[in-house]
């Protein structure tokens, strides 16, 4: 399945980007685990994140608080097909499994977005 144009939006709040993954179907619920892995909570299934599918990736902006510096991707568990909006911090707040997982999916956007 090919990403979504719609998911171009100018959605720059938490709210504001769960709510656009929500009305596409993004519902399911994921984390983030040591190794740069990812766990679907709808099947328990754990693996790299490559292994899951990208649709899109949207950061907020954090220039007032670091709190807010967050990475949303709406993501597709490959084994149950679920789809849901994994959370993330970057920057100062960011965990180690969140920084390892991000940098996963950052490299599949670029692939995504660059595919050569």
């Amino acid at each position: 399945m090919s990403p979504d144009p719609r998911f171009a939006s100018e959605a720059r709040t938490l709210s504001e980007i769960l709510a656009m993954y929500e009305g596409e179907g993004y519902t399911a619920q994921l984390g983030a685990r040591p190794g740069g892995r990812i766990i679907c909570f709808s099947c328990h299934h754990e693996a790299p994140a490559e292994d899951f599918e990208l649709y899109a990736l949207a950061r907020t902006e954090g220039a007032s608080d670091p709190d807010d510096m967050l990475a949303v991707a709406a993501v597709a568990c490959r084994r149950c097909g679920s789809k849901g909006a994994l959370i993330l911090h970057y920057g100062p707040e960011a965990t180690e499994e969140d920084v390892e997982v991000l940098q996963h999916l950052e490299d599949l956007d670029k692939r995504r977005e660059n595919p050569s």
